[in-house]
Formats: structure tokens, C-alpha cells, sequence
């Protein structure tokens, strides 16, 4: 019974190590926390752009168009698409205003349009890549 008693008890301290133990609520924290929050609609287009950017081929399409401006056919070479599934994705990007188009004859070029999603982009790869360096060292 002895052994039980001691498991339960380490299973309740490692549940326990991440949270508080005691209901105490720093006030001045909470309203410096609460100040610094961005409002609602921006915080929903926020995680909006994170869901677009949650898709690995949207992130590509987004990556590669960093780089330079590209028809929809090289968009496709690029991601390994096809050029309807490529023009599926590019749609969704620019309805929601990520990314723009133009018209030169009978191509569609596309640009990224907002240069902070490049520099998120490039952010999250660098984390990946710290942290893949990290795990093989």
C-alpha cells in the first residue's frame, strides 16, 4: 500500500509544479497584462493569418512569394502543385489581402502584400532552425 500511496503523491506534486497552489491575484500584474492586450478584432485577424499560415503549403506559397513576385504557374513549381491548386491557394491568400495580383497578357503574377508576414515567416523558421540546433547539440 506503501508504494501506491508514494506514487499518487509524486503524480500530484508533477500536476501540480506548472500551476498555483494558492489563490492570490497580483493585482498590478493583471492590469499591466490586461493593458498590453491588443483588442478583440485585432487579436481575431491575428489568429486569422496564423490559420492561413497553419497550412504548410499556404506558408510555402507565402516563403517563396517573399522572395520575389511569381505567376501563378512558377507558384505551382514551386509548392509542387498543380496550377489549379495553386490558384485555390493564391484565391484564399488574397481574400484575405496576404497577397496581390496583377495581370500582364494572359499571366497572373502574384506579390506578397504585407512585408510583416515575411518577417514572421522568417522569425518562425529561425526558431525552428535554433531549435533544431538546439536538440542536436
Amino acid at each position: 500500500m506503501r508504494a501506491i500511496d508514494d506514487k499518487e503523491k509524486d503524480l500530484e506534486r508533477i500536476a501540480s509544479e506548472d500551476v498555483c497552489e494558492v489563490d492570490v491575484i497580483h493585482a498590478e500584474a493583471v492590469r499591466r497584462a490586461r493593458e498590453a492586450l491588443p483588442e478583440e478584432e485585432v487579436t481575431r485577424r491575428a489568429t486569422e493569418i496564423f490559420g492561413l499560415l497553419s497550412d504548410p503549403t499556404r506558408s510555402r506559397i507565402v516563403y517563396a512569394l517573399s522572395v520575389e513576385e511569381l505567376c501563378v504557374c512558377d507558384v505551382a513549381a514551386v509548392a509542387g502543385l498543380s496550377i489549379s491548386a495553386a490558384s485555390h491557394q493564391l484565391k484564399r491568400l488574397r481574400d484575405r489581402g496576404v497577397v496581390s495580383f496583377r495581370k500582364e497578357g494572359r499571366l497572373a503574377y502574384y506579390r506578397l502584400e504585407d512585408e510583416h508576414l515575411r518577417r514572421l515567416l522568417e522569425d518562425c523558421v529561425g526558431h525552428v532552425l535554433a531549435e533544431r540546433g538546439a536538440t542536436s547539440a
